[in-house]
């Protein structure tokens, strides 16, 4: 077993060298050359300093906002990151998932469950008042999500900022999200299709150490695997008995870590060995045989989780990002896009 993790731990320190690397360009594009920065990715043009000159108070801002919201309702904190998964995983981390209008995706029911729209108002309109037209929704959402992850206990990471706000925004394309009971393959090619890989897929389950999930999305588990008309053989059967005990109507809410619900730590992976991963896609992490070494990893060395989390973290901020001059706004209303 000593053996095993540490192939596993040497495994994940090159991916995360790699990945550190990778995202240190980021903070180096403001001095590169024009010819240099137009040959770059979108995600090359983001910076840690895009606005130490424009608005040098918007990082101090949505941390005391989000601060401020999280200590009168700590369930928020898993909230906000949720909701910057919900809108990376749509057309790219451009706060799409924010605008507010009939037939969006914050419109749909996929979305219904969604929180935190007001924390991301209080900071737009703050920071509005600093700097007028200067920091994007999209670069305020991502930058809570890591005070989010802070206030839960979670580790810090430089943010990279420069993001461009989306036009559009269609409801049908909340269903991209994946809602708990896709199988490991599908997870996979959805994580892939927006630049990220196995090790992310397995890091980022992580922030479920948090958080909690209505009933609907796994109620199937309960009574109906797989169409059996029984049980999901994968749950523990005193997690069965509880979970039925608390499921009393689809949205009822449950905490997607049993064990330590309030806390940011690796207590989520150890209780996929004991079967009491809440979402199939959860338990299925520890059962696939390409996700199941970084599980054990994860779980039994909590340091590689916390500094591969903000890693990708980082990773997840910087899928699809509209960065160009000709590309997306800076909202002035994060609801809506701007008027003509």
């Amino acid at each position: 077993m000593k053996i095993f993790h540490l192939s596993v731990f040497l495994n994940l320190f090159v991916v995360v060298l790699e990945l550190c690397t990778a995202s240190g360009v980021a903070a180096t594009t403001q001095n590169l050359p024009k010819k240099s920065a137009k040959s770059l990715p979108p995600e090359g043009l983001l910076s840690t300093d895009h606005y130490h000159r424009t608005c040098s108070e918007a990082e101090g801002i949505i941390s005391q906002v989000v601060s401020a919201w999280v200590k009168k309702d700590s369930t928020l904190a898993a909230a906000i990151i949720r909701l910057h998964f919900h809108d990376c995983a749509v057309r790219g981390c451009d706060a799409s998932i924010l605008l507010n209008y009939p037939g969006s995706e914050r419109s749909a029911f996929e979305s219904r469950t969604l929180r935190g729209f007001q924390v991301i108002d209080d900071i737009k309109g703050q920071i509005e008042k600093k700097c007028p037209r200067t920091v994007s929704c999209a670069d305020i959402l991502t930058a809570a999500a890591r005070d989010a992850t802070i206030l839960a206990g979670g580790p810090f990471w430089e943010v990279p900022f420069g993001r461009k706000d989306g036009k559009v925004s269609i409801a049908r394309e909340a269903n991209l999200v994946p809602h708990g009971h896709e199988n490991i393959t599908g997870l996979l090619q959805f994580f892939q299709e927006r630049g990220l890989d196995i090790l992310d897929l397995v890091t980022l389950s992580g922030s479920h150490t948090i958080g909690r999930s209505t009933c609907s999305s796994f109620m199937d588990r309960l009574y109906n695997f797989n169409g059996t008309g029984k049980p999901d053989p994968s749950l523990n059967i005193f997690y069965l008995k509880m979970l039925k005990k608390r499921c009393k109507r689809e949205l009822d809410l449950v905490h997607l870590d049993v064990i330590t619900p309030r806390t940011f730590d690796t207590t989520y992976y150890t209780n996929l060995h004991k079967k009491v991963g809440l979402l199939s896609t959860d338990q299925s992490l520890f059962s696939d045989a390409r996700t199941a070494p970084f599980v054990e990893a994860f779980a039994s060395q909590p340091f590689l989780f916390t500094s591969q989390f903000a890693t990708s973290m980082v990773k997840l901020g910087n899928v699809q990002v509209l960065t160009r001059p000709n590309e997306g706004e800076i909202r002035v209303n994060c609801n809506f896009v701007n008027g003509v």
